[in-house]
């Protein structure tokens, strides 16, 4: 069944000043901030289209993930433009087919390849994701606004995300004011991103493409996971650690209708310096409270199809090591069985 929605619309002293100091000072190429998608709302002609019930995901493959082996990327890679939306480094290049990827660069490039898959498994549409531990781009600027000390002479870049770039991306959707909201598989997708800690749920991470007559809605920023349950500081701990994620707690409180999620938490108090990006994530807290105990079972039983060895290979792809793999595999094994135990 595809769910189909018609019309949709102070600790020391010295560590801290450094702290601050540290995020005072704006990221390079931040002067004239990103560019705001526009809101996708009760959008007209053709349908929606949000989840499809997994039936066959026990067969799916997470190492290749949505895209398939098929439309696995390869070189050589040409760079096209750099991409200055969101806070991570990210530039776009073209492969000899003329396709193009969007190449991320950094922390979360591990965590959101493996995501993509565990979110694909569970029936939600993610992007193409895929990660490469060596590429060479060709053409690569003398100079990047981000990134550049991760770009290597003759344009070495390790350990990226390369996203399909051929998807026609037509805006943004906002949780609260789409058509499917506190619909159950909404509510699944709530306790999908508290599985993986994901805490970076503002609107503007979530996308919607046009396929055809298809709008699609997904959250199509996944990088913000398998760290801490919130933005925490140092911000190496908030994302791709497996140390903070071991130690995360996944359920906050468990009432006698509804289950309290940790993630996403609110901001360690040190991003106060920036109080327009604090408190943009404090009212976040609200997607992962107040989850029909039914809801989070019922995605807890859709993960549960899944083999230790698609986990392991969700994580493969991702570039983790065996260590990291058993590990995280654990983990999401012990998380998967909190939700169906409910």
């Amino acid at each position: 069944m595809t769910l189909d929605v018609k019309n949709s619309p102070s600790t020391r002293r010295p560590g801290f000043l450094l702290a601050v100091l540290a995020l005072a000072v704006p990221p390079a190429g931040a002067a004239g901030g990103p560019r705001q998608a526009p809101v996708v709302q009760n959008d007209t002609g053709g349908s929606a289209v949000f989840w499809s019930d997994p039936t066959h995901s026990a067969t799916r493959d997470l190492y290749y993930g949505p895209g398939g082996k098929e439309h696995e990327p390869h070189g050589p890679f040409t760079f096209e433009k750099e991409d200055l939306d969101g806070t991570n480094p990210k530039f776009v290049v073209r492969d000899p087919d003329g396709v193009k990827w969007k190449v991320k660069l950094g922390l979360e490039a591990r965590p959101e390849t493996a995501v993509t898959r565990l979110v694909w498994a569970a029936g939600y549409y993610a992007n193409e994701d895929y990660f490469v531990s060596d590429i060479r781009v060709a053409g690569m600027p003398a100079h990047l606004h981000r990134g550049q000390k991760l770009v290597g002479p003759g344009g070495e870049v390790h350990n990226v995300r390369l996203k399909r770039e051929d998807e026609k991306k037509i805006g943004i959707w906002q949780w609260d004011k789409v058509s499917f909201a506190r619909s159950r598989e909404w509510n699944g997708l709530r306790v999908l991103m508290a599985l993986v800690n994901n805490w970076d749920l503002k609107d503007e991470n979530n996308s919607v493409y046009k396929d055809g007559s298809q709008r699609i809605y997904m959250v199509s920023d996944l990088g913000a996971s398998f760290g801490s349950a919130s933005r925490t500081w140092p911000r190496d701990h908030a994302k791709d650690n497996l140390n903070s994620y071991s130690h995360s707690k996944f359920i906050r409180r468990i009432g006698n209708d509804t289950v309290a999620f940790q993630a996403p938490g609110r901001p360690m108090f040190v991003y106060l310096v920036n109080p327009k990006e604090y408190f943009s994530r404090v009212h976040l807290e609200r997607l992962g409270r107040n989850v029909p105990r039914a809801d989070a079972k019922w995605l807890g039983q859709l993960l549960a199809r899944l083999s230790p060895q698609q986990i392991h290979d969700a994580f493969r792809a991702a570039g983790y090591s065996p260590e990291e793999i058993q590990a995280l595999t654990r983990l999401l094994e012990v998380r998967i069985t909190a939700l169906t135990d409910l």
